[in-house]
């Protein structure tokens, strides 16, 4: 059965016909009948029998299926159609909403007692929709060809099913997109031969526990969900931002259009836990498709557990060790898709709690690529999305977890608290991006390609899927003032600053910013003038993480070092516009202290750099990565020319070069790493990640005490993290004989590269200060003799 194609006028065809009414109450009875009558005198010619059944009941009476059997057997050329009551939405309390909501009842239907009142008042609220006729042969033919059940009775259960889901559609087009959702997932796939023969080949595993894991599984945007639930989700994150997301429409119609033609799976950078209400709300008032979200089973919890399930939240086990349980998973998956539904969930698989972009996880990715190669649809769009904050409240948990501190477990006295945080003060706005999707068919072949038979080829072009993927959030993600002033004060290190010391050092930035077109908020816009950076800093004082220092002839702002964490997540946020030319800088350097060959020196120290920080940063391949630190050198003249001319001509380079931020950006990731190789030196070989990083966190402290290492933001068990991964890849965690050596050798390297960050810091200071005393010779000339 199929939704009316172009209006929702309900008939009955001439002929024989069967009208499978689902049909509640009383009032909705003398609906149908009013409805009946006037088919019949309009089609007198026609034969019709009505069966009427309960919609919302799991289990249909036994004798009202026996009737069915009855009904279904009388001609393979008999008509059924599907009718229900359609209610048009309004007014029904929100409290009685809530409730229904919770106990998984039809929000939009008004109570049975208030059904007759409500129409009297207002007739138009209710009407009778149907789905487009379909004959018994053709309902037939379909059970036959994608179920295993032969028993009448199953056939009648399959009809049922096929009369509400086309109801559904109906309605769907009635209310719009936005109201999308799966329905009868649990009975359309235990009654699939597909799931049917893969369940046989699980060891111990049996129709009733795939049925319980689907139930645990099972979700959907109950119609009142649809507008709560953004609704709420508005209703916290406006406590502190802007109520009005940012946008950018063009992306918005090019999303429409692509979900037009394909399911889609949403994949969003994931810095906050408001990041799940956000993507909601985006789709919701952009009237697109629901998502259905991933979400880890943690986070249902007491009456929240039951909203979530009706707000499109799938929950899902911690462990995936049960073998039937990742196969109930996999094909609920590729239901879902199959169905053109949108799933949604953080393509980091957590938050970060650094700022910048984690590596993708390839999980449950892996499972809808399944879907996919298993012709379950002919492409799957993964649709990078963006979202950003000016600020986050969650800065400070994050930088107690860069300490050494324990992730505080959910529960709903910690949901209280993180909705009445949002409320302490105005945190900015909220921006959205949604690049251009990536097409899964372009990566994994045709379905049913060789890809599909290839663990190794599949892993491999998912990981480049996957990785572009991120490369786009990256590259749509805007630059705001919150990261360039952190930034700027951080390399400060503690050093107070006046309004105008911060403009004029801006000015290179934006500078910088422009030339290469990045997108970039309206706060940096306002950057330009000295008003804008007073507001910027202001909106940061109050130790978040800025601190404002008055009493003297002006306003000086500062970073402390106990607020560095909570800077570096604002700095690390905007660390991808300034990559590239932070990695010049370092390079450059290193060229100048070879004895020859310098301009070799300089690729091979850009394609080291690459190569240490690829655990921490998204990069071109390694072409196009080369093409766009040519790119970014071509706004010096003969360039390769003056770094093979030798430490002259590239003391030059970097004299010019404006602004210099590789100190600013990288010094702390190379600092955590001199740590970490530190504490190898003397380390057992296959020393475990907790006690790396014990120790790490220990020496760390030690050397910001005694100054050897610049920045307090350096010693982070985050940071950590990803220099032990660093240090594995350089092959340091194994038993060798000449591990010893190879470990002084990264400390000698690293240390090495500091000295570097130290010179590009020089120069930079060195322009400031310069910068400075043209500042002061300009107010001098300017004030009357």
């Amino acid at each position: 059965m199929k939704a009316a194609a172009e209006d929702f006028t309900s008939f009955i065809p001439t002929g024989d016909t069967l009208v499978l009414a689902a049909v509640v109450s009383p009032a909705e009875q003398e609906l149908l009948d009013d409805w009946l009558r006037q088919q019949r005198r309009e089609r007198p010619e026609a034969r019709v029998e009505v069966l009427v059944f309960p919609v919302h009941s799991a289990d249909q009476p036994p004798a009202l299926m026996a009737r069915l059997v009855e009904l279904l057997e009388v001609d393979p050329d008999r008509s059924v159609v599907p009718v229900r009551i359609f209610w048009v939405p309004a007014g029904l309390p929100t409290r009685s909403k809530i409730v229904s909501l919770i106990s998984g009842r039809d929000t939009y239907r008004p109570p049975e007692l208030l059904q007759r009142r409500i129409l009297r008042k207002d007739p138009s609220r209710a009407r009778v929709v149907a789905g487009e006729p379909a004959k018994v042969s053709e309902l037939r033919q379909q059970w036959h060809d994608t179920t295993i059940a032969e028993n009448p009775r199953e056939f009648a259960n399959f009809v049922i099913r096929r009369a509400i889901l086309a109801i559904e559609r109906v309605e769907l087009r009635l209310l719009g997109p936005e109201y999308k959702s799966p329905r009868l997932v649990k009975p359309e796939m235990l009654a699939s031969a597909r799931f049917r023969e893969g369940l046989e080949k699980i060891p111990d595993a049996t129709v009733e526990k795939a049925g319980e894991m689907l139930d645990e599984l099972s979700t959907g945007w109950s119609r009142f969900s649809v507008d709560l639930i953004p609704t709420l989700g508005r209703a916290i994150f406006s406590r502190g931002f802007d109520p009005n997301i940012d946008y950018d429409n063009t992306e918005i119609e090019s999303l429409r259009n692509a979900l037009e033609m394909h399911p889609a799976v949403l994949l969003f950078s994931h810095r906050s836990y408001l990041d799940g209400v956000i993507v909601p709300v985006a789709m919701q008032e952009n009237r697109l498709p629901p998502v259905h979200t991933f979400a880890g089973i943690n986070l249902s919890f007491g009456f929240m557990g039951p909203i979530f399930r009706h707000s499109g939240v799938i929950f899902l086990r911690r462990k995936l060790d049960d073998p039937l349980y990742k196969y109930v998973l996999r094909q609920y998956v590729g239901y879902i898709v199959e169905k053109r539904f949108n799933l949604n969930w953080s393509i980091e698989g957590t938050r970060s709690r650094t700022g910048k972009m984690l590596p993708p996880k390839l999980g449950l990715l892996s499972y809808v690529a399944d879907a996919y190669l298993d012709g379950r649809s002919e492409d799957i769009l993964l649709q990078p999305v963006s979202i950003s904050f000016d600020q986050l409240h969650e800065t400070a948990e994050y930088a107690e977890y860069a300490r050494g501190g324990e992730k505080t477990p959910e529960s709903a006295r910690w949901l209280y608290n993180f909705v009445k945080a949002q409320g302490e003060r105005n945190y900015g706005k909220i921006y959205v991006r949604f690049p251009e999707a990536v097409s899964m068919r372009q990566y994994l072949g045709e379905a049913g390609g060789p890809i599909a038979t290839d663990p190794d080829a599949k892993r491999l072009a998912m990981q480049r899927m996957a990785i572009e993927v991120a490369w786009r959030i990256v590259r749509v993600t805007p630059v705001n003032a919150t990261g360039l002033v952190s930034a700027l004060l951080l390399t400060a290190r503690g050093v107070a600053l006046t309004e105008g010391q911060l403009h004029r050092t801006l000015q290179d930035t934006l500078d910088y910013l422009e030339r290469k077109e990045l997108p970039m908020t309206n706060s940096v816009l306002r950057l330009r003038t000295p008003e804008g950076v007073r507001a910027a800093v202001d909106a940061l004082s109050g130790r978040h993480p800025v601190t404002r220092v008055d009493g003297g002839r002006e306003p000086v702002w500062r970073i402390a070092p106990e607020d560095e964490h909570e800077a570096a997540f604002y700095r690390n946020s905007i660390i991808h516009a300034f990559l590239e030319t932070s990695l010049i800088e370092l390079a450059l350097v290193h060229a100048a202290r070879a004895d020859s060959d310098w301009l070799d020196a300089f690729w091979a120290q850009i394609m080291r750099l690459r190569d240490l920080l690829k655990f921490e940063f998204y990069f071109a391949d390694s072409a196009t990565f080369r093409e766009n630190i040519a790119s970014e050198m071509s706004w010096v003249g003969d360039w390769e020319e003056k770094i093979a001319a030798g430490p002259d001509g590239i003391g030059a380079v970097l004299q010019t070069k404006r602004p210099l931020l590789g100190g600013a950006m990288l010094r702390p990731f190379f600092e955590a790493y001199e740590i970490v190789a530190d504490v190898l030196r003397d380390a057992a070989p296959e020393i475990s990640e907790s006690e790396l990083t014990k120790r790490a966190l220990g020496l760390g402290r030690q050397h910001v005490a005694q100054a050897r290492v610049r920045n307090a933001e350096s010693v982070s068990a985050l940071l950590f993290a990803t220099a032990r991964q660093v240090a594995a890849d350089q092959d340091l965690l194994r038993r060798a004989p000449d591990l010893s050596e190879r470990r002084v050798a990264f400390l000698t390297e690293m240390r090495g590269i500091l000295a570097d960050v130290h010179t590009v810091e020089a120069a930079a200071r060195k322009q400031f200060y310069a910068r400075e005393q043209a500042s002061h010779r300009s107010k001098a000339a300017q004030r009357p003799t």
